[in-house]
């Protein structure tokens, strides 16, 4: 493990907050940054994990709310939701060398071409997780389910020694499964074919994963869902797998039943939400591509009315 890099996690929430707090255990020079009451309680308390992979606490933990006060860091894990993204890229500017990373780990398929927008493309990787995780109170993380699996690769599939340089961080890190991956893109669509339908039926429906899919008429909208997304990815050349969709429902049949997507807990708990930038992006992409979304936009446009309320509109 390279621990002469530096780290900041901009936005330490339940993903963030979890894969920069292994790094921090494994004694890398991690800086939390973060708001409010979690910030208060992570400066007093230090940053507690409570993990089906070792529970443990990160104290003291070095912590910020003003990305200007860090100084300069090797690499940026962002962990705020997919709408923040954008803000949080201008955020983070002062942080950022020549030779800065950026992997951000939102959900959907959207998150490196809008920071590559405003940060230029050198900075930015792709990446993504696979975690069940919530902020469970102000510095405490519970990590509740799915071993705890990061991702990334160059989103020009170019291999290079900073790849290599990463997968040394995470590899060493306690309670961390990490891929270097070459066609990153097609990676986060095959994450994005899960996601999305899953928290869409999910908040639609208000039934945890296990009811979805072992009933057959909701099993039948997740699995049509993701054949919609599948289209969208076949449209843009996306390199999926014929069996993708297969694939993927055999995964929900292993996860655990009482399991719910994140975005699905933020509309059923009346909070802003990831609509816009998963089942949201599918309804628009497939007005753009001319690719039928039926089931994916009946569930946007059923889910849009909570969104705007959540978010005062």
């Amino acid at each position: 493990m390279d621990k002469t890099m530096r780290v900041a996690v901009f936005g330490t929430g339940a993903v963030g907050g979890y894969f920069g707090g292994r790094l921090a255990q494994a004694g890398v020079d991690v800086t939390f940054i973060a708001r409010g009451e979690h910030l208060q309680a992570i400066r007093e308390n230090g940053l507690q994990v409570a993990s089906i992979q070792g529970d443990f606490t990160i104290q003291p933990a070095q912590t910020a709310s003003d990305p200007e006060r860090v100084g300069g860091v090797d690499l940026v894990i962002l962990g705020v939701k997919a709408w923040q993204v954008r803000d949080a890229a201008l955020a983070m500017q002062p942080m950022l060398g020549a030779d800065t990373i950026v992997l951000p780990l939102q959900n959907g398929v959207d998150a490196a071409r809008q920071l590559a927008d405003v940060l230029g493309g050198e900075h930015v990787i792709g990446g993504l997780c696979r975690i069940m995780s919530v902020i469970e109170a102000p510095g405490t993380i519970r990590h509740l389910g799915a071993a705890a699996h990061i991702a990334f690769g160059e989103m020009d599939r170019r291999p290079g020694q900073r790849m290599e340089r990463l997968r040394g961080l995470f590899s060493a890190a306690q309670g961390v499964d990490c891929e270097v991956v070459e066609d990153i893109q097609a990676a986060l669509w095959n994450k994005f074919l899960l996601i999305a339908p899953w928290s869409g039926v999910g908040a639609v429906t208000r039934a945890p994963i296990g009811i979805i899919r072992d009933l057959p008429e909701t099993r039948r909208m997740l699995e049509g869902a993701m054949q919609e997304i599948f289209a969208l990815a076949v449209a843009q050349d996306i390199s999926l797998p014929p069996d993708a969709v297969a694939r993927m429902m055999a995964f929900v049949a292993k996860l655990p039943a009482d399991g719910l997507a994140s975005m699905q807990r933020d509309i059923m708990e009346g909070r802003p939400s990831e609509l816009n930038a998963q089942t949201g992006a599918v309804h628009r992409l497939g007005l753009e591509l001319g690719v039928a979304t039926p089931i994916n936009s009946f569930i946007y446009g059923s889910l849009l009315p909570m969104e705007q309320r959540a978010r005062g509109e």
